[in-house]
């Protein structure tokens, strides 16, 4: 028997549509379909000056908008061959970890939802509007921030910001250790994750998969830790592992992570120095505004910027970061010009999903929501 779940169903989390072949309600053949939510982003991409791509990649992974900002920057960064300022790296840091809570945090309460638990999802968009609240309050966006710039951030952080970044860093450990208590050992929870859609590190490694499903299945890889960019090597912070690489270890592996995002929010909130966020570099970055209006030169500089763009030399360049999702990776082609001939996105949401048919083979009808679950999409990133 052949049965569709999605493309419009609750339970995928997106335009995604699943074909089952069942021997009853045991899962024999799993066939994913995609391509609802296709934009053409990377097509729109060889149209637009670098900056202006940057809105762009708020909508692929809508959940992690400040993380793919922060990431096509880098990569940007790289291509130009600019290095920021110190106190735009810890402050990119700071976005890219309540980015990646934001991103779990969904994760756990939609979760909880889908196998049964409503009181956690209450609390997880709690602390989810709490951090809305601060980007806010930075950049005057919640969920598509565009909050980079090449060589450097859209807006400095107000007055009085670190304040309510420090109230929130305070209570958050709170809330998740609310989560854990109600949900990691609860019967029904067990029941449902232990033993669901596992994948052996051979299997995880085989299939590309990275972040928390490869983590899960025991694959000690994480690209801030080996691989890393903004100095997140002088960061104090675990990498945590899991053993059966099932539904229960992927979620293990997303909890730890929000508190290691604290540890690292907490050591950025210490270490952030003083001085400006952009470069000083007039290839890249406008003049201040009472220099383009009171000064021609400045005026000329400023109307070349936004009318040419900026202008990259020659090259190739691929930067990968660490996703709330996995291994996010920009590549960049240049030929001289103000805009990429080629811009491509490695997006895990599509790596890990690529393995969903593996995961769901001999499983019942039932268990395939959990499953689909724990790899935690976003079809904007996938359709792209």
């Amino acid at each position: 028997m052949l049965i569709n779940i999605g493309p419009q169903h609750p339970a995928t989390h997106g335009v995604l549509r699943l074909v089952l072949e069942l021997d009853g309600e045991t899962v024999v053949r799993c066939i994913p379909h995609i391509g609802y939510l296709h934009c053409g982003f990377e097509k729109i991409g060889e149209y637009r000056q670098y900056n202006q791509i940057i809105p762009w990649t708020d909508r692929e992974d809508y959940l992690n908008s400040p993380g793919n900002n922060i990431a096509f920057a880098l990569g940007a960064e790289r291509l130009f061959g600019v290095e920021i300022t110190e106190r735009c790296k810890v402050l990119r840091v700071i976005a890219l970890e309540l980015s990646r809570i934001i991103s779990h945090l969904v994760w756990v309460g939609t979760t909880c939802i889908d196998i049964g638990a409503f009181t956690p999802f209450l609390w997880a968009f709690q602390e989810r509007e709490n951090i809305y609240n601060l980007l806010e309050g930075w950049v005057g966006a919640r969920l598509t921030t565009s909050m980079s710039r090449v060589g450097g951030m859209a807006a400095d952080i107000p007055d009085g910001w670190l304040d309510g970044l420090k109230g929130f860093l305070h209570t958050f450990p709170k809330t998740i250790a609310e989560v854990d208590k109600m949900v990691t050992r609860h019967g029904i929870w067990v029941g449902r994750t232990i033993g669901l859609g596992v994948m052996t590190p051979e299997e995880a490694l085989n299939y590309g998969l990275s972040g928390p499903m490869a983590r899960a299945s025991g694959v000690a890889w994480d690209t801030r830790r080996d691989f890393p960019y903004l100095d997140y090597e002088t960061y104090d912070f675990d990498v945590p592992i899991g053993v059966n690489g099932d539904v229960y270890d992927r979620f293990l592996v997303r909890m730890e992570e929000m508190r290691q995002s604290v540890r690292i929010l907490e050591q950025a909130v210490q270490r952030l120095p003083d001085g400006p966020v952009n470069v000083d570099d007039p290839r890249v970055i406008l003049p201040p505004k009472h220099k383009a209006t009171s000064e021609i030169e400045s005026m000329i500089h400023h109307f070349k910027i936004v009318m040419e763009g900026p202008r990259p030399p020659v090259g190739e360049v691929y930067l990968p970061v660490e996703s709330p999702k996995g291994e996010k990776g920009y590549y960049f082609v240049s030929d001289g010009t103000a805009k990429p001939v080629r811009w491509r996105i490695r997006p895990p949401s599509f790596v890990n999903l690529s393995a969903i048919p593996k995961m769901v083979e001999g499983h019942l009808l039932s268990d395939v929501i959990a499953i689909n679950a724990s790899i935690d999409i976003v079809m904007g990133e996938i359709d792209r």
